[in-house]
C-alpha cells in the first residue's frame, strides 16, 4: 500500500533503505547474463583509445590522456607498438566477448596481466595497473559467464580474417607512417610512404626517415601488425575444429522413423532429412528438430519432427544447444501449430512470412473458367507433341534414373545448390525410392541436339506422410516450350489416385498475403507500399512470381511463420536465410563443403529446391 506524504507518493520504504539497496545494485553490478555485454563493449572502447593513443601523437597529450593511462596497454613512446597491438587484439575480442565465447574470455584474462605489466615497466602507473588486475579479477569471478563453445572452423574463417586483417593492418600502418608529419626527413610521395608500410609490415625497414625515436616507434608498430596478421590467422588454421552439423546415419535411421509415425502432419518434415542438416533429439527420443548453423544463426525449418507431445523436449534440447554455442536460434517455416509451441516454450516471437500452396487432389480439375489458361497451356504443349510420365523413384530402371540425375545437373540455373526449407539436394537414393518423378518427353526433330534423348523436363516429389508429395525440384531444358512446369504439375496431379496420393504441397509464396491485399480495391496506403516493395524486390528474387505461379492451381493457403529472439535480430536471421537458401554465396575457395555420406550417389548432392522456379513459370 502506498501513501501521500507532502503531495508525494511514498510506498513506506524509508529513503535510507532505498538508497542502501541502490547503492548494492551497482556494487553487484550487471546480472549474470548481461555480463558478456558490457564487457565486450568496455573491450572495444578499450581498444579504441588504446590504438588512438598509440596511432595521434597528440592524442597522448590531451585531456583523454588521463583515461588512456589508466587502460589496459596504454601507450608511451617506447610501448606505441605493444598499445596499438593490444587495442587491435580488444577489437577483435570484443565480439567474441559479447557472445560470451570461452576462448574470448581466455584470451582477455592473459591480455589483462600483460596491459598491467606494461603499466608498471613503461607508465609507473600503479592506477592504471591496479585497474587493469581488476578487470583481470572481475573476468575471472565471472568466469561462468562465458560458457560458449567456439565455432565450427571454416577455410572461409581463415581466409577471411587474412585478407580483412591485411586490409586493416596496411591502412592503419598507412596512417602510423603519416601520422608523424613533424619528424619526417622530406616529404615522401604517396607511393613510398605504401612500399614503407608493406616492407614495415613484413619486418623489414623502408626508406622514409625521422628524427628522434619515432623510427623505432613506427617500425616496432608495423612489424607488430604483420605480426599479428600472421598470427591470428595461423590461429585460426590450426585451432581444432568443432564438428559442422552433418546428419549422420544413425540420426537419419531415428528421423525416418519418426516421419513413418507423424509424417503426414508437416509438408517439410521430409526435408529434415537433408545430410546438410543436424538434428537434436528430445530426451524420449520421440521428437526431433533438425537444424543448421549458418553466420552464427542456429536455424532450423519446418516443425519438430515426431509427436507433437514431445515437441517441447525437443525444443528444449536446441535451445540449450544454442545458448551453448551462443547461437541466434531462429525457425523458418513453422506453421501455425509449430508457430505457438515455439513462443509459448521459449519466449520467442513470430511473424508470418508467407504461406504454403496446397492442392487437394480431389478438388483438382481442368475444367471451368478458372483453370482456362493452364488447361489452354497443356493442351497446346500436348499438341507439339509432348508426352508425360509420373512414376516412383523406385519404378525407374538405372539407366532411366541416370538420365534424369545427369539432365537435372545440366539443366541447373546456377552454379550451386539452392534451396533449405524445402529442398531435399539429393535424387535417387536409395533411402528415398518412394519419392515421385514426373517427366516429360519430346522425339528430337531433324538436327535438334539434345544430349538427354526425349526427355526435356523433369520434376521430383517427396514423401509427405503416407499419402502426400511436396514439390522438391523443377527442371527443363531451356529449349523446351514453355510451360514445363504447368505440364508436369498438371501430369502429376492426373496419376496421383493411381499413386495414392491425395494432396500436394506445392511452394511458398513469401508475403502473400500482402501481395494480394495490396491489389485489391480500397487497399489501404500501408499496404500499397508494403506491395510496391514486394514487386519491386521480385526483379531480383522471385516473390511476386513464385505467387501468381501457385495460384494459377487454385490451392488452400496455409500460413507459415518465422520465430526469432528479438525485432533486431531478424536482418541477421533473414541473412543467414538467404544464405541457407542460397540467394546468397560466399566465394567458392571460401566456402566450407563437408564431404559427402559415401552412400549418397555422385550427383545426389547437386540438386536445386522447387522454391526456384524457372523463369518461364
Amino acid at each position: 500500500m502506498s501513501v501521500r506524504v507532502d503531495g508525494k507518493k511514498s510506498d513506506g520504504v524509508p529513503e535510507g533503505t532505498k538508497r542502501l539497496s541502490r547503492l548494492a545494485r551497482i556494487v553487484r553490478g550487471p546480472k549474470p547474463e548481461n555480463v558478456p555485454a558490457v564487457v565486450g563493449t568496455v573491450a572495444a572502447l578499450i581498444g579504441l583509445v588504446d590504438i588512438l593513443a598509440g596511432v595521434v601523437p597528440r592524442f597522448r597529450w590531451s585531456k583523454v590522456h588521463s583515461l588512456a593511462e589508466v587502460l589496459p596497454g596504454s601507450v608511451t613512446q617506447l610501448a606505441a607498438a605493444g598499445s596499438i597491438i593490444v587495442g587491435v587484439l580488444l577489437l577483435m575480442l570484443a565480439h567474441g566477448l559479447k557472445r560470451a565465447k570461452q576462448r574470448a574470455w581466455l584470451a582477455g584474462v592473459v591480455l589483462l596481466p600483460i596491459g598491467a605489466a606494461a603499466q608498471l615497466v613503461y607508465r609507473h602507473s600503479y592506477i592504471g595497473a591496479i585497474l587493469s588486475l581488476l578487470l583481470f579479477i572481475y573476468l575471472v569471478w565471472h568466469k561462468s559467464s562465458f560458457y560458449a563453445l567456439p565455432d565450427p572452423r571454416s577455410r572461409w574463417k581463415v581466409a577471411a580474417n587474412f585478407v580483412l586483417m591485411g586490409a586493416f593492418s596496411f591502412g592503419l600502418g598507412w596512417v602510423i607512417v603519416g601520422s608523424h608529419p613533424d619528424q619526417m626527413i622530406g616529404d615522401p610521395p604517396v607511393i613510398e610512404q605504401i612500399e614503407h608500410v608493406i616492407w614495415g609490415l613484413f619486418g623489414f625497414e623502408g626508406s622514409i626517415r625521422y628524427t628522434e625515436h619515432v623510427d623505432y616507434t613506427v617500425g616496432y608498430s608495423l612489424g607488430a601488425l604483420g605480426l599479428l596478421t600472421v598470427a591470428t590467422t595461423a590461429y585460426l588454421a590450426f585451432m581444432p575444429a568443432y564438428p559442422a552439423a552433418v546428419l549422420t546415419e544413425e540420426d537419419e535411421d531415428k528421423l525416418r522413423e519418426l516421419l513413418a509415425k507423424h509424417g503426414a502432419r508437416d509438408s517439410l518434415g521430409h526435408f529434415a532429412l537433408r545430410r546438410d542438416k543436424s538434428a537434436v533429439f528430445s530426451p524420449s527420443g520421440k521428437a526431433a528438430v533438425s537444424y543448421r548453423v549458418v553466420s552464427g544463426v542456429m536455424l532450423a525449418s519446418g516443425d519438430p519432427i515426431g509427436d507433437v507431445e514431445a515437441w517441447p523436449g525437443a525444443i528444449e534440447q536446441f535451445m540449450t544447444l544454442a545458448k551453448r554455442h551462443s547461437w541466434t536460434p531462429a525457425v523458418a517455416g513453422c506453421s501455425e501449430t509449430g508457430g505457438e509451441v515455439w513462443t509459448r516454450e521459449t519466449g520467442l516471437d513470430a511473424l508470418e512470412m508467407g504461406d504454403e500452396a496446397i492442392v487437394e487432389v480431389s478438388d483438382f480439375s481442368l475444367t471451368g473458367r478458372s483453370m482456362r489458361n493452364v488447361r489452354q497451356m497443356v493442351k497446346r504443349i500436348e499438341r507439339n507433341g509432348y508426352s508425360t510420365k509420373a512414376r516412383r523413384v523406385g519404378d525407374l530402371s538405372p539407366e532411366e534414373l541416370e538420365a534424369v540425375q545427369k539432365a537435372a545437373n545440366a539443366w541447373r540455373d546456377t552454379e550451386d545448390e539452392r534451396g533449405f526449407s524445402m529442398a531435399l539436394g539429393r535424387i535417387g537414393d536409395p533411402k528415398d525410392l518412394d519419392a515421385i518423378i514426373v517427366t516429360a518427353h519430346k522425339d528430337p526433330e531433324e538436327g535438334e541436339d539434345c544430349p538427354f534423348g526425349d526427355l526435356r523436363a523433369m520434376q521430383h516429389y517427396v514423401p509427405w506422410g503416407p499419402d502426400g508429395s511436396s514439390l522438391e525440384l523443377m527442371r527443363r531444358d531451356r529449349s523446351a516450350d514453355p510451360g514445363m512446369n504447368e505440364l508436369l504439375i498438371v501430369a502429376f496431379l492426373q496419376a496421383a489416385p493411381e499413386l495414392k496420393i491425395k494432396r500436394l504441397s506445392l511452394n511458398f509464396a513469401f508475403f502473400r498475403s500482402a501481395l494480394e491485399r495490396g491489389g485489391k480495391l480500397g487497399a489501404g496506403p500501408v499496404v500499397r507500399i508494403q506491395r510496391s516493395v514486394l514487386v519491386f524486390l521480385s526483379r531480383w528474387f522471385q516473390i511476386e512470381s513464385l505467387y501468381k505461379f501457385n495460384e494459377k492451381f487454385r490451392p488452400r493457403w496455409e500460413p507459415r511463420f518465422i520465430v526469432f529472439p528479438n525485432s533486431r535480430d531478424l536482418p541477421r536471421i533473414g541473412f543467414a536465410m538467404m544464405q541457407a537458401e542460397g540467394f546468397l554465396e560466399l566465394p567458392r575457395l571460401l566456402r566450407r563443403r563437408p564431404a559427402p555420406p559415401k552412400d549418397v550417389l555422385d550427383d545426389a548432392d547437386e540438386q536445386v529446391s522447387a522454391a526456384e522456379v524457372t523463369r518461364a513459370a
